[in-house]
């Protein structure tokens, strides 16, 4: 049977080998503010270290998988700092060193709005399921900035590049069935459905031999390793150029109402 405990504004259920990590603030769409990235890097790391886990699924509370970057906290940031805490202990790379040091198969089941990061994420995910009801963008250019989590490198790859770029350069919305034709998600799922599917996959996966699996899950990934890190190089010193526009704290306040509604 199921095991339910709380980390932080991460809650975490494990059926059998497979730990669900559910990213819970749905007052304001999952949007990850530093608390959730810090507490969902210290759950994926805890997963990743547990020998009784063999896969991981992320997914989200209530209606959005997650809005991003919590853009009210950014705006305090642009406001008091630039937004630059120091670079390697910042709270996003906090979280996505965890997620690009996760040894284990990381799965998504994308249950609802997946805006910024939601997306972005997904490039890092071994796999990917989307509810019908999903929809994804990745709004940089209409917030002023630039990709972020290697995007810029990873999804022209995951995606048909064609759709990769569009969906940079337009800042339009991806519905769940676009995800699956461009090749960033696998299938669609009913609303209902998505979590048990996803969870379902991630057993089918543990059943297999664990050093099987994450050997073959390292061989696949490996060969991006370099170019992600340089990615995540060039993404960060463009960002750190554009901050320093004394108009971008009012590009992102604009764009902060359609965060909340999402």
């Amino acid at each position: 049977m199921p095991t339910t405990a709380e980390v932080g504004s991460v809650h975490t259920e494990d059926s059998g080998r497979v730990r669900v990590l559910t990213f819970h603030r749905p007052s304001r769409a999952n949007a990850f503010d530093s608390a959730l990235y810090r507490s969902a890097a210290e759950a994926l790391r805890a997963a990743d270290a547990d020998p009784t886990i063999g896969a991981v699924v992320l997914t989200g509370a209530g209606r959005s998988f997650t809005a991003g970057t919590d853009l009210a906290e950014m705006v305090a940031q642009v406001d008091t700092d630039g937004g630059d805490d120091g670079g390697g202990h910042h709270p996003f790379t906090l979280f996505l060193n965890a997620v690009t040091d996760c040894s284990k198969p990381l799965l998504a089941a994308v249950n609802g709005a997946a805006v910024g990061l939601g997306l972005t994420l997904l490039a890092h995910c071994d796999l990917v399921l989307v509810s019908e009801n999903a929809r994804l963008r990745a709004p940089f250019t209409v917030m002023g900035v630039v990709p972020e989590a290697a995007s810029s490198y990873l999804l022209p790859r995951r995606m048909n590049r064609q759709a990769a770029i569009a969906a940079l350069l337009t800042s339009d919305w991806i519905t769940a069935t676009e995800a699956v034709q461009s090749g960033l998600a696998l299938r669609v799922c009913p609303a209902e459905d998505l979590l048990p599917a996803t969870v379902e996959l991630a057993q089918r996966i543990t059943a297999h031999p664990d050093a099987s699996v994450r050997a073959t899950r390292r061989l696949i990934r490996e060969s991006e390793r370099d170019e992600i890190t340089a990615a995540l190089r060039r993404e960060g010193e463009a960002f750190a150029e554009i901050l320093r526009s004394p108009a971008i704290g009012d590009q992102i306040r604009d764009h902060l109402s359609e965060q909340r509604r999402s």
